[in-house]
């Protein structure tokens, strides 16, 4: 019996030694895989045999068992690409990917991802990748990752402009003009003529509710006592009520400063809250307003486009000049460009020069990431054995992720070569055994002769 026990022990050592090399040319087989986790087989004994003998019981092995296949989670070496949808995770986090409608959910570390005709961020195989949305004020949405989508058969709306920010000076030394009817005076501001009419002056284009664009001039005129009026004005001629006058008057109003050329006061509103020191800002800050309705254009817009004038001005002795201005409107636009940067955030570049954020790509993490179940095709499903699952955005916790960029497989090729020396070995040795056995078992068939 003992030496049928042998053979059982020889074949068990062939089994597992040929397991273990099916492990090592799966990892040899996926060396050029994106994001591929190279696999270990770890051995046990199998439960020993007890037998008496003179000196006392003993134990006589069994021979051997595959205990385990681990995945080795080890970080893979990147590759630069040339494609900004490719991306890598450093750090532990996995990528999370949906197959279309369907709720089932594959992990994985492979970011060779692209868009496809529906819009979809995918990976090879069309799987969804995951992502928390913006929302209009451009905060993530709360819930769980739901699939990125970039809408690419549209043309994004027109929005109105709703803010002008000037950031100038206005020179304390200018020629004092006089006060007109915005700062109480008796003078009028010519509109025929209000370039001769004020010291400066500055354009800012905007836009309607269609996305047409109309050109507003703002010009001011210092009327003395470190005070200024604005005029913003438009041309006549896009004005469907428009009177006589080269331009129409859409907003108007005074500008107040300190004797250190700090602005203090708009249209009368105090921007402090704590004279004469004028330290504590007055929140909401006070604006210049063209006032919904005195603006009727004559290509059918709303009549109810309002635009707040924001001024940060101030008057020292130097040439008057426009610092910065910008307003916060856009005509309508059609998608040019997808991006992802390195916090993982989709950009959408519109024909307007438009950036609207679109989502945020999802991680997620796992306690014991060994205990992933592999799907094929570069994709893991979560066990019991791999804990609670942890969702986010990228960062120091869950991993960060470089664009233009893939993961390589971690196989060290080396180290394999050396493990399959040793597997060949260990399996010939155990079919030495068999053969010796076979060559004890037909002695002990020879005694009979």
């Amino acid at each position: 019996m003992g030496i049928n026990s042998a053979l059982y022990t020889g074949v068990s050592g062939l089994n597992t030694n040929g397991n273990a090399m099916s492990v090592l040319g799966n990892n040899i087989a996926n060396t050029n895989t994106i994001g591929f986790k190279s696999s270990r087989t770890v051995f046990s004994d199998l439960l020993s045999a007890n037998i008496s003998g003179s000196g006392g019981a003993s134990q006589v092995g069994r021979g051997v068992q595959l205990s385990i296949v681990d995945n080795i989670f080890s970080q893979g070496t990147f590759e630069n690409t040339e494609s900004n949808t490719d991306l890598a995770i450093e750090g532990e986090g996995f990528f999370i990917v949906r197959p279309g409608e369907s709720e089932q959910t594959y992990y994985t570390r492979a970011g060779a991802f692209r868009f496809n005709e529906n819009g979809y961020l995918v990976n090879p195989e069309g799987y969804r990748v995951q992502g928390k949305g913006f929302q209009e004020d451009g905060t993530l949405s709360a819930g769980d990752p739901t699939d990125i989508q970039v809408d690419i058969g549209t043309l994004i709306p027109a929005q109105q402009t709703e803010t002008i920010t000037m950031t100038t000076n206005l020179d304390a030394n200018a020629t004092v003009l006089g006060g007109t009817a915005a700062s109480g005076g008796a003078g009028t501001f010519d509109l025929n003529d209000p370039s001769g009419d004020s010291n400066y002056a500055t354009s800012s284009r905007v836009y309607d509710t269609l996305g047409n664009t109309h050109l507003l001039n703002t010009y001011f005129r210092n009327v003395g006592g470190n005070q200024w009026e604005y005029y913003t004005v438009a041309d006549s001629a896009e004005i469907a009520s428009a009177g006589a006058d080269d331009y129409t008057e859409v907003a108007s109003g005074t500008l107040n400063f300190t004797t250190e050329g700090k602005l203090i006061e708009i249209d009368g509103l105090p921007l402090y809250s704590d004279p004469p020191a004028y330290t504590e800002p007055v929140l909401p800050r006070p604006q210049g307003q063209i006032a919904g309705g005195s603006i009727d254009w004559v290509n059918g817009a709303s009549t109810t486009q309002e635009i707040d004038l924001d001024f940060f001005t101030t008057q020292y002795s130097s040439d008057s000049i426009v610092i910065s201005q910008s307003q916060d409107g856009y005509g309508a636009g059609s998608l040019v460009k997808i991006a992802i940067d390195g916090d993982g955030v989709v950009t959408a570049n519109y024909s307007n020069g438009e950036r609207m954020k679109v989502s945020q790509i999802a991680l997620a993490k796992f306690p014991n990431p060994g205990g992933l179940a592999k799907a094929g095709s570069n994709l893991y499903e979560a066990t019991d054995a791999s804990g609670d699952i942890r969702t986010g955005v990228p960062g120091e916790e869950l991993g960060k992720i470089f664009t233009n960029a893939l993961e390589q497989s971690n196989v060290d090729l080396a180290q394999e070569f050396v493990k399959m020396i040793t597997t060949q070995r260990g399996f010939q040795a155990n079919s030495k055994i068999i053969t010796t056995t076979d060559e004890l078992l037909a002695e002990l068939i020879n005694l009979k002769r």
